[in-house]
């Protein structure tokens, strides 16, 4: 995998330990996904203003009314994708780019969509900074996927959506998992489909199981919610 981790090292060590261990109390079994949540610099993934909070459990605000999630949703996001490390994977919604640093270590290669081009230029720099070389960030509409990249063994959107957008269960591999909050309110479902090994059509060719109810800021797109 491409992700190097940071040069020289840093401070935080000992803030992302404690973090760890937050998760594990929570109920996050998965050891390469607390492995890689130990060594992702989530501080480079923040504005300075938050940055004191980085290694809180809990979503911060990014700039634009756009937020990164909450650790502990991103974690069970990711360790419900039961990745090998051998996947290439899709993530809609790269927002700061820590999630997709996550995925990272995680999978053979990644591949994000942004809507907000500012976004997206940021999260370039800061997986940059903290050495991620097998991930790649376009602008975008994530509810279009990319398909000419397709197909993925595993897609993750992190943000809510009316229902799964179809272009997405298309660009799904055969027994590929898809993690997505569902919903129209303040609350909504993060929901794991798996795709089916064969035959079926759109939401038919997956098995659904609802995980947790969680807050996100909505999916904008052309099979998700109107824009501003």
């Amino acid at each position: 995998m491409g992700a190097r981790g940071l040069s020289g090292g840093d401070s935080f060590g000992g803030f992302r330990t404690r973090l760890v261990e937050q998760l594990r109390a929570k109920g996050i079994r998965s050891l390469p996904v607390l492995n890689a949540i130990a060594l992702v610099p989530r501080h480079l993934f923040v504005p300075d203003s938050v940055r004191h909070r980085a290694y809180e459990d809990s979503p911060l605000p990014i700039g634009w009314g756009q937020t990164i999630s909450q650790p502990w949703v991103q974690a069970r996001s990711l360790e419900l994708m039961e990745l090998t490390g051998k996947e290439r994977v899709l993530e809609v919604g790269a927002g700061s780019g820590y999630q997709t640093a996550l995925l990272a270590h995680l999978a053979s290669q990644v591949f994000a969509i942004e809507r907000m081009p500012t976004l997206a230029y940021a999260a370039r720099e800061a997986l940059d900074r903290a050495g991620i070389s097998n991930a790649t960030v376009l602008v975008g509409d994530g509810t279009l996927g990319w398909r000419s990249l397709a197909p993925f063994d595993a897609i993750v959107v992190a943000a809510a959506s009316p229902s799964v957008p179809p272009p997405l269960i298309e660009q799904l591999a055969p027994g590929g998992r898809l993690i997505i909050p569902l919903g129209v309110g303040e609350v909504q479902e993060l929901t794991v489909f798996e795709k089916a090994a064969a035959g079926g059509q759109g939401e038919q060719a997956l098995r659904r199981l609802h995980v947790a109810d969680v807050r996100f800021v909505p999916l904008i797109g052309k099979h998700g919610f109107a824009g501003e």
